[in-house]
Parts: C-alpha cells; structure tokens; sequence
C-alpha cells in the first residue's frame, strides 16, 4: 500500500519537525469504524469530536482514540490526501496511521 502523501505527485506533505505545518489529516478510532477529517487545529477539533460537536458521523459514532495525523503546508493538500485515505480500505486506512503516529498532551489523544 503507498502512504497517502506518495499517491500523488507532488504532495506538499511535510515533516512534523517543520515548523509552520498549519494543516492535518487525522484518523479517528470510532465506536462503528474509522473517521478521516482535516483541521488547522488538531487538538480543538479532536476534543470538539469527544464532546459529539464534530462530524455527523462522529456524533452518532463517537471516537475512541486519535490513531494518527499527518501534518501539511496547506488546506489544498490536506484536502487532497483526505479523498486519497477516504479511497482506501479500513486496513489501508489503519496501516497509513501506524506511520503517521500522533500525540496529543498527556492523555487527551483518547476520549
């Protein structure tokens, strides 16, 4: 399987050691499945899906855990390689995350 930001060329991915990377695409462990979302602020919106104030479907399924996020320079990225996860397979989906590992302080990375 090839990580989400090699499906396409010219991806505008980045390290998550380089300062200024504004955008995310995140995976959430949800109650019934996964959930794939972009965010300029990870932490905020992670904690507005705990508090069932995100996405529809986080509402009705709540997240369980941030299982990975992978940090972009722009919003147009981002979006981009959100459709390209959405595409994948569960499995897929979940072996992108095991490479994108995300830590939120403490223990805010579960609900």
């Amino acid at each position: 399987m090839a990580q989400v930001s090699n499906l396409e060329s010219g991806s505008q991915a980045v390290s998550s050691s380089v300062a200024g990377a504004q955008w995310y695409l995140y995976l959430l462990e949800c109650q019934r499945g996964t959930y794939a979302g972009i965010t300029n602020n990870l932490a905020k919106r992670y904690h507005a899906h705990c508090m069932g104030k995100g996405a529809r479907y986080t509402r009705a399924n709540p997240p369980i855990a941030l299982l990975g996020a992978q940090p972009f320079a722009d919003r147009a990225a981002a979006s981009r390689a959100e459709y390209q996860l959405k595409q994948q397979s569960p499995s897929q989906k979940r072996q992108w995350a095991a490479q994108w590992p995300y830590l939120l302080c403490n223990e805010e990375s579960t609900c």
